[in-house]
């Protein structure tokens, strides 16, 4: 387990929420407290719609940590695509904010308050750092097992606590209610934990690698389990998005990253930040506690940041 994975136990937490301000941007962050736990991490054989790569169910074990209560919106990746100040490395585009987008990959569906979308694994990351550089706060994407954790808030039903798909609606923005469309976040009712869109709305990066035997590879009883990157594909999201059945909004639904996301992108090569054909794609962010030190940060974004 990554030293940057560690996080606080229930006696050590703070709050059990905190309200983070984001540079340049009025929209704060705004985080929930998740306790330590145990948890079904996968789907069992039996449920309808479950795929290869969410077996066999395994039992993961997880320290406490902060989650985002919302995907993080427009206006708050749009603080760090404006900050022209950002500090410059060697990366084939010169820079560390991302690179002009050539369209506007909201079409038409909305900004303020509603979920940034079409970056790559790579730009979320990015906005990770950059937070990092202006606040000296660590962010990241959630693990796997995180996200999932997360997702189900103590329940363990296909949809968690939701008993059927029938019952969607008063959680998540998907194909039967969402006029193909993201909405403005936070709009549905939360989870147990006090989460909004975990399901539905945009599907969300989260840290691993992708590997279709995940389950087989960490085992049962894995503590705070993350598949660290050795390449920069593939990559995965979880949750589902506006455009998705209810099959793919299942806590357990693993959604390898396609190419075909970025398929229309003009530049040669293609883009590390955006995807022209995703606008179904977002993220939202984990801050653990304890923080890391300066050089668990550092040592950090050199593995994950994988040009």
């Amino acid at each position: 387990m990554a030293l940057w994975l560690i996080t606080g136990d229930d006696a050590a937490a703070q709050a059990s929420s905190q309200t983070d301000s984001v540079p340049g941007c009025s929209t704060p962050l705004r985080f929930r407290w998740l306790p330590a736990g145990s948890f079904g991490m996968g789907s069992a054989a039996q449920v309808p719609g479950a795929g290869a790569n969410e077996q066999p169910q395994r039992t993961v074990q997880l320290s406490g940590f902060y989650m985002s209560q919302f995907e993080t919106t427009w206006e708050q990746y749009n603080a760090f695509f404006q900050d022209e100040s950002f500090s410059r490395n060697t990366a084939a585009d010169a820079i560390t904010r991302p690179s002009p987008p050539y369209l506007d990959f909201t079409l038409g569906m909305g900004k303020d308050g509603f979920p940034a979308n079409s970056m790559q694994q790579y730009g979320a990351l990015m906005f990770c750092k950059w937070l990092y550089q202006r606040t000296g706060i660590f962010y990241r994407l959630p693990t796997e097992a995180e996200w999932e954790y997360a997702c189900r808030a103590g329940s363990q039903g296909a949809w968690g606590a939701i008993a059927d798909s029938a019952a969607l609606a008063g959680t998540a923005w998907y194909q039967a209610n969402s006029q193909q469309k993201y909405q403005p976040v936070g709009q549905k009712a939360p989870n147990a934990w006090g989460l909004y869109d975990m399901m539905g709305n945009v599907a969300e990066w989260v840290l691993d690698q992708y590997d279709s035997s995940y389950l087989q590879t960490i085992g049962e009883g894995a503590k705070d389990p993350l598949i660290t990157p050795t390449r920069r594909n593939p990559r995965l999201v979880r949750g589902g998005s506006y455009r998705d059945a209810p099959e793919q909004l299942r806590c357990g639904c693993r959604t390898p990253a396609n190419p075909v996301w970025n398929r229309r992108d003009p530049q040669i090569p293609k883009s590390k930040w955006w995807n022209t054909d995703a606008p179904f794609v977002g993220f939202r962010l984990v801050k653990p506690w304890p923080q890391p030190t300066a050089e668990q940060v550092t040592a950090f974004f050199d593995i994950h940041l994988i040009k």
